[in-house]
């Protein structure tokens, strides 16, 4: 029996606001990773490959991909109400610490410590933003076509700078096609 075979649960409104505050709350500096852990391996809310469609189509679209994802998986379950539960709880508590960490930085943000902290905590993000890319990719096994796309667009956005929009418009035909391919019948 497969992932999509197993009967999922639906939340209820509830569920989704409360979920979806404590993706917030304890998403520092990877919301996708904990997003893709919560609603996909504890809730079992969504799939693997639900959630990175999802999250996908969140990166193509203009604004930040955590919050377009929230407003299509609070669509999806509870239609306008969940789109607003979903983001409004993930960014609530959140701002509320980000207010009180902004009032710290402006007073002590100087000092060597801070500094330190502060890069500490940027790696330890990168590594859990490419460590949720790595387990995305091992679940969902693309075909070689398409694993070739993602580390194309990988290589031009990370090291050649080009930017997101240039990137998914000249891979996105490519992208299509290794998709068409793939999945066609022979």
């Amino acid at each position: 029996m497969t992932e999509t075979d197993l009967p999922r649960p639906v939340p209820t409104l509830l569920d989704l606001f409360l979920t979806y505050g404590k993706i917030g709350l304890i998403g520092f500096g990877g919301i996708n990773a904990w997003a893709r852990r919560v609603l996909v391996e504890e809730k079992r809310w969504l799939t693997d490959q639900e959630y990175a469609e999802t999250l996908g189509l969140g990166q193509v679209l203009p604004g930040p991909n955590a919050l377009n994802a929230a407003i299509m998986v609070g669509d999806r379950f509870h239609g306008t109400a969940g789109a607003i539960a979903a983001p409004g709880a993930m960014f609530g508590g959140p701002l509320v610490l980000l207010a009180g960490l902004a009032m710290l930085y402006d007073a002590y943000g100087e000092l060597p410590t801070m500094r330190a902290v502060l890069a500490g905590v940027g790696a330890a993000a990168a590594g859990m933003v490419l460590g949720t890319a790595a387990k995305m990719t091992q679940k969902l096994k693309p075909p070689p076509m398409l694993l070739a796309v993602g580390l194309t667009a990988l290589v031009a956005a990370g090291v050649f700078r080009v930017p997101l929009p240039y990137t998914v418009l000249g891979l996105a035909p490519f992208g299509i096609w290794a998709a068409w391919w793939a999945n066609r019948t022979p």
